[in-house]
């Protein structure tokens, strides 16, 4: 038997990157806040419309940021699903803050907005959306119960860049968002990230945070006449070469876009005939939102289908992954955290996720790669269908 060897991801140049970063030697600026840098910038806020947009050196380090403009203290508590990454809670810990988990919607699989007011404590401070494959959440809904209770809306948009809701870019309807440029993402640096500040009274504070602490931008515009430390903050801008890569990026970013759709879709009419059996089911895309793609996913009907379903397909040469651990089931979680409700969608979605591989470049592997995968599900599953 052939084996091919097709892996989870595969990271995507599009040919400008290496003659950016040599740009960015040639102009002897490699650390932050250099000329890609502001191309970057200006990209993102003319993309999504928001205040301003400043990149960070990861998503972790722009929900860092956006936890201190929040001002999270401890015994704070912040509202957000439990089926995601880490980053997501670990940012408003890191300032004393009690993530409280909801549920998830079992069609998007991101946080069921009609169970949030019912999460709200005297307590709670933010609401933290996550939007899960860049499938938008309910944000007319979030955004309403937010101003009502005088919440703070921070999407965590790390999937998102290139998705809308209702129009909407994701990460621009809150009042503050976060992007990922890790290499798994659709455009990329490698590690990366950026705050969108949607909300204009955070965005000097947000340069400061960026900056160490220091007015070190105010000086740099010949605002103030000398830099000093302002404020609490961190180092969290990334270098110019990460930026000079992700500006080749941003600059092909629709076509990125479009070619990771054409491979989405594929997948989608491939295992549709599955689903209507009842075998798997597919993603759901509601008709408000518009994706990117940013993953292919299905839902088998067990653990155990599961776990022998990636099992096959990895002997067969194609690496496919579960993801989250829910985070009130994982060890930290149950000690900082709680849940707000019984968490039913997200035990029983999470046992059954599998994610397979998207990337540029897969088009031409993708016919072997769906046989092979529907031929592991009839193992799998049985092959009444």
């Amino acid at each position: 038997m052939n084996v091919i060897n097709i892996p989870f991801n595969k990271p995507f140049m599009t040919g400008c990157e290496l003659g950016y970063i040599a740009q960015a030697h040639i102009n002897g600026h490699l650390a932050g806040d250099g000329m890609f840098t502001k191309k970057c910038h200006d990209w993102l806020e003319a993309y999504t419309g928001v205040y301003k947009a400043l990149l960070t050196h990861s998503c972790t380090a722009a929900l860092e940021m956006a936890a201190i403009l929040a001002n999270i203290q401890p015994g704070d508590e912040v509202i957000m699903p439990s089926f995601t990454f880490v980053s997501t809670a670990n940012a408003f810990v890191l300032r004393g803050g009690i993530p409280v988990f909801v549920d998830i919607r079992p069609d998007t699989l991101n946080i069921d907005e009609t169970k949030i007011e019912a999460a709200i404590t005297r307590r709670t401070k933010a609401i933290v959306p996550v939007h899960y494959a860049g499938v938008a959440c309910e944000m007319d809904a979030i955004m309403e119960i937010a101003q009502r209770y005088k919440l703070l809306v921070i999407e965590d948009a790390a999937q998102g860049i290139m998705s809308t809701y209702k129009g909407r870019p994701l990460g621009s309807i809150g009042h503050l968002g976060a992007y990922s440029f890790h290499e798994t993402k659709n455009i990329i640096s490698g590690e990366g990230g950026a705050l969108l500040v949607n909300d204009e009274r955070f965005a000097e504070r947000a340069e400061i945070i960026r900056e160490k602490g220091t007015n070190r931008s105010q000086f740099f515009r010949g605002q103030v006449e000398k830099y000093t430390w302002v404020d609490v903050g961190s180092s969290y801008l990334p270098g110019e070469i990460i930026a000079a890569f992700l500006w080749a990026q941003m600059e092909e970013a629709d076509p990125i876009t479009g070619q990771r759709l054409a491979i989405w879709q594929h997948y989608h009419e491939a295992f549709k005939e599955l689903e209507v059996n009842g075998m798997v089911r597919r993603p759901v895309i509601p008709t408000s939102c518009t994706h990117n793609a940013h993953m292919y996913y299905l839902l088998l009907n067990s653990l155990d289908a599961r776990t022998a379903f990636i099992a096959g397909l990895k002997k067969q040469g194609i690496s496919s992954v579960f993801h989250y651990v829910p985070l009130h089931s994982s060890l930290y979680g149950k000690h900082i955290g709680r849940a707000a409700d019984a968490m039913t969608n997200t035990n029983r979605i999470s046992e059954r996720l599998v994610r397979l591989p998207l990337w540029l470049g897969l088009e031409q592997h993708q016919p072997t790669v769906i046989n092979l995968i529907q031929s592991e599900l009839k193992q799998v599953l049985g092959s009444g269908f």
